[in-house]
């Protein structure tokens, strides 16, 4: 661990890691899970760091998820040997997997074509590998995965069983349409609870089908879902002899702007915050100012939720984690933002300004590397691995 230093030595735009808010949502999140009776496997594309991995590992989780087959060769590549890739993969990169597989890992992806099925067949059996796959369904995100209603899943699930170098283990879903946030009249928590039951449900319904056509079975199955969202407010539930077997949230760790929109974590369970610096002030002839940072979209990203104003949530200070109403930051450039403040704005040039991103794991990978805060003292820097 390097010696401390202080929050105001660091060159901007940086990000911050409040290390007692971290270590408070990874404790909240493996607890709920627990409690539950469901394994966790964290997502890791949000933290993309090893040190947060191995704490999701030492408090109980099961392996970890990732969202390319480049994540999962850093992972393996320190030490994880559990690693599922959620999303179906090119045949280049099946190939790859097969290299870690035969290195003794077990690394499992999805499936949701028969023409995906047979790539992923053919590349793993020129390796004389075999590994596990899962079939996605699609619960109402509308991304990729098969209607979870419909025959689609028994037919990839079947094709996936018969072919060599491919061992067909349960189903995989992602309630991503939690992200759309509360229909007309529903409140937010009601809102997340509709999008777990929908989730699970229907993941369970899928399963069912693959568990009644003979490819799996119900006492073995896999089944695997969860944002952050969702997992939250996840309740089990059996249909004909399933149940959810694991959580795969990733946001949890740091949680941001968009997450506390939704109502899955309050304000003050942000544990990542960007630091920019002003770099220039104008007045504006209708009383606003506005002040020039040097964190754009690529510090930033340019995530914008329907649910928020801005490109982040503006803090008084990092340490009580106050939001400050009266500035927005409206616009991003690659290299510049715009905060906006009618009346006159409390910071001048070269002062910093700290907020809380509007989505964690985008701004994430802007960066090289993640400052670990206690109080004013960064206390240690971590790598971001696999960008």
């Amino acid at each position: 661990m390097p010696s401390a230093s202080l929050v105001s030595d660091l060159a901007t735009p940086a990000l911050l890691v409040d290390r007692a808010r971290l270590a408070a949502n990874l404790d909240a999140m493996q607890a709920r899970a627990d409690a539950a009776g469901v394994a966790l496997r964290p997502h890791a594309k949000t933290h993309k760091t090893i040190e947060i991995a191995r704490m999701q590992l030492d408090r109980g989780a099961r392996g970890l998820t990732v969202a390319t087959v480049r994540e999962a060769e850093a992972f393996v590549g320190a030490g994880v040997v559990d690693v599922r890739i959620a999303t179906p993969l090119a045949a280049h990169s099946v190939r790859r997997v097969a290299a870690l597989v035969e290195g003794g890992a077990r690394v499992s992806f999805t499936v949701d074509t028969e023409a995906g099925v047979r790539l992923a067949s053919r590349a793993l059996d020129a390796a004389g590998v075999t590994a596990d796959v899962l079939v996605e369904v699609d619960t109402g995100h509308g991304r990729s995965g098969v209607p979870w209603d419909g025959p689609e899943g028994v037919a990839v699930g079947a094709l996936a069983a018969s072919l060599p170098g491919l061992r067909l283990v349960g189903v995989l879903t992602h309630g991503g349409h939690v992200y759309a946030g509360p229909a007309s009249g529903e409140g937010a928590d009601a809102a997340r609870r509709r999008a777990m039951t929908e989730e699970r449900d229907r993941a369970l319904h899928a399963a069912s089908l693959l568990v009644g056509a003979g490819l799996l079975d119900p006492a073995t199955a896999e089944v695997s879902l969860g944002s952050t969202p969702t997992a939250g407010v996840f309740e089990a539930a059996d249909r004909d002899g399933l149940r959810v077997t694991e959580l795969r949230p990733g946001n949890y760790v740091f949680h941001d702007a968009e997450q506390v929109a939704l109502g899955s974590a309050p304000l003050d369970a942000c544990a990542l915050l960007a630091v920019t610096t002003v770099l220039s002030l104008h007045r504006h002839d209708d009383g606003t100012e506005r002040l020039v940072l040097d964190a754009g979209k690529k510090a930033l990203s340019a995530d914008r939720s329907p649910l928020l104003t801005g490109y982040g949530t503006l803090l008084y200070s990092p340490r009580t984690m106050v939001p400050n109403p009266h500035g927005v930051l409206s616009v991003l450039s690659e290299e510049h933002g715009w905060l906006d403040v009618p009346g006159g704005a409390i910071q001048e040039v070269g002062d910093p300004v700290f907020l809380v991103p509007n989505h964690a794991c985008m701004a994430v990978v802007m960066h090289d590397r993640l400052h670990v805060v206690e109080g004013d003292e960064v206390v240690d820097t971590w790598e971001i691995v696999a960008r």
